[in-house]
């Protein structure tokens, strides 16, 4: 591929975002003009999105810092539905209410990283409920449905794979890309929009958006930018770990953990990340990719640090590499590590290592907690645990009041009694 002159586009290769453009000189000369409104779909299944949304959020944010107009689209209306990729069962679906909730949650995100108002590149926030709930069945199929071929839809990923592996596939969701294309159609009448970027599984959908706009006579050459899925160099999905999800609102997840899992990352990976989630140069990426054996610990800090100030901002990105130097350099008590409450009377009354565990969200069963007692896995306190049996008092609490609970050299949870 030749090098883009659009800075967008120049900016998108050398960070490690393209995967896949439908037209890419076509792309880069509307670039150049300045004149790229781009939209990423998000559909409302939770009430945070997790990490492995942030790459095309920060597509969104490279866009607006360098002359486009992003747009985050929430799927209020599509989420109704459930889309199909990459899935091998129907997903659940959710009340009104639960979609209402979870956008709540979801739009959090985008304040941190997108500059929202009225203005040239400023972003937009716009969710699909406003044209697809009111959409009147017959005249959508009249004049949306009948430009789709149920023979090319069947080619398409999010059903084949469904298919080939003999999982259903609900009349509902095989509608999610009728409606995925047409929001591409109503964006850009409604907001000038010309192109969706997303995950490359996305590719197929994002594609048949272009098609239907050309057939209902939509002006614009529209374009598609697909960004690869990322996994970790060892394979694993990108923001799935044992403890679960990796997710974006500090509600869900502490802007600690969020930190640690940045500090976690593998060697291999190190460069590729700071490259995708940091706006570090890179020339100083290349500076810190150079570091090898226990100096590329000091880059992993840096992703660390950087990646949490985007998300949670700059003090409580230090405040979390402070709270982990100490932890685990000086080896002492940070009293601003997680921490969990439990009732005092409880504490009073002894409560099992294997509750306290699971409690404090280290381990997800009592299984899992006499499995890690086995191996060594479990501390309070530092000291490790020994026996399955043992249970957790007043003495157990520092002078200041906290319990320590240790999976790993890691993860670190506090107790305090309430």
């Amino acid at each position: 591929m030749t090098i883009p002159n659009s800075e967008f586009l120049k900016t998108m290769t050398e960070r490690g975002f393209f995967h896949q453009c439908s037209d890419i000189e076509g792309l880069d000369k509307l670039s150049a003009d300045g004149r790229i409104v781009a939209y990423v779909g998000y559909d409302c299944t939770a009430p945070s999105l997790h990490v492995g949304s942030l790459i095309s959020i920060m597509m969104l944010t490279w866009l607006q810092k360098l002359g486009g107009k992003p747009i985050a689209l929430m799927g209020g209306g599509t989420t109704r539905v459930g889309d199909p990729s990459g899935k091998d069962e129907t997903r659940q679906m959710r009340t009104i209410d639960e979609i209402e909730t979870n956008k709540n949650g979801i739009k959090q995100v985008f304040e941190k990283f997108l500059k929202f108002g009225d203005q040239g590149s400023d972003a937009m926030m716009v969710d699909n409920a406003e044209w697809l709930a009111p959409l009147n069945y017959i005249d959508f199929l009249r004049d949306v449905g009948r430009h789709f071929s149920v023979n090319r839809m069947l080619t398409m990923d999010s059903a084949k794979l469904r298919l080939e592996r003999e999982q259903e596939l609900s009349f509902i969701e095989f509608n999610y890309m009728l409606l995925q294309a047409y929001d591409f159609v109503e964006l850009n009448r409604r907001y000038g929009c010309n192109l969706q970027m997303g995950g490359s599984d996305q590719w197929g959908n994002i594609v048949t958006g272009i098609d239907l706009g050309r057939r209902m006579g939509v002006k614009d050459q529209l374009y598609a930018l697909t960004c690869p899925l990322l996994t970790t160099a060892s394979g694993a999905k990108m923001g799935k770990t044992a403890a679960g999800a990796i997710w974006l609102n500090e509600a869900q997840l502490s802007a600690y953990d969020y930190w640690q899992f940045w500090r976690n990352t593998e060697d291999a990976d190190v460069a590729r990340f700071l490259k995708l989630f940091t706006f570090l140069p890179l020339d100083e990426i290349a500076r810190l990719e150079k570091l090898s054996g226990s100096e590329i610990n000091e880059a992993k800090k840096v992703l660390a640090t950087e990646a949490t100030a985007l998300l949670h901002g700059r003090d409580k990105a230090e405040a979390a590499a402070e709270t982990a130097r100490k932890t685990f350099e000086q080896g002492t008590l940070a009293s601003d590590l997680p921490t969990i409450e439990i009732p005092r009377s409880e504490l009073d009354a002894g409560i099992g290592i294997l509750v306290a565990f699971v409690k404090a969200g280290l381990v997800s069963s009592n299984s899992e907690a006499r499995r890690q007692i086995h191996g060594g896995g479990l501390k309070v306190n530092d000291v490790a645990v020994t026996s399955d049996k043992a249970s957790l008092t007043p003495a157990d609490a520092s002078a200041s009041g906290f319990i320590k609970l240790s999976l790993g050299k890691k993860k670190h949870i506090l107790l305090r009694p309430v």
